[in-house]
Order: structure tokens, then C-alpha cells, then sequence
């Protein structure tokens, strides 16, 4: 398997629980307003708590990932704040 093929696959399972987290959170993830506040708000609730900080975590994961994949002379696509859209639809079967 080739870098590439390592990071995309990375890049999916990543965004896919980011999306999952985000939903969980009650966020719109192309609202960066709403992910500061949600970040930025510890919950007195463990379980909505512990759904924030998984998300902070996993949000911290894709920026590495997206400054390793630009220290090997890749681009990395943005975060959709659609999450598996292009899945859903078939968008991806195109060839």
C-alpha cells in the first residue's frame, strides 16, 4: 500500500468519527463558532463531556495528519462539514 492510499484511508476513519462527535455535540462543523464554543465549554454531564473531548481529540489527530501528509508533499482535502455525503450519493464510484 502506498503513503497515499495509508492517508486517505486515515483520512476517512478519522473525519467519519469526527462527524460522528460533531453530531453527538449538536455542531455543524462549517460553523467554526459552534466548534469553539463546543470545545471551548466543559458539560457538567460525563457523557457530553467525554463526546467534547473525544471530538477535541480527534480534531487534534487530523492536523497532524495533515502536517505530516504536507511534510511528504501531499495535500490534504479540507474537513467536509458535510461528513459522508459523497459516500452516500455514490460520489465517489465515478471513475
Amino acid at each position: 500500500m502506498s503513503g497515499f492510499e495509508h492517508y486517505e484511508r486515515e483520512l476517512r476513519d478519522l473525519d467519519h468519527e469526527i462527524h460522528r462527535y460533531a453530531a453527538i455535540c449538536g455542531i455543524h462543523l462549517a460553523n467554526r463558532y459552534e466548534i469553539e464554543a463546543c470545545l471551548g465549554q466543559h458539560h457538567d454531564n460525563w457523557a457530553d463531556d467525554k463526546a467534547r473531548e473525544s471530538l477535541q481529540g480527534l480534531l487534534i489527530l487530523r492536523l497532524k495528519l495533515e502536517a505530516e501528509m504536507i511534510a511528504a508533499g501531499l495535500t490534504a482535502p479540507p474537513l467536509s462539514p458535510y461528513g459522508d455525503y459523497a459516500a452516500l450519493t455514490g460520489e465517489l464510484d465515478q471513475d
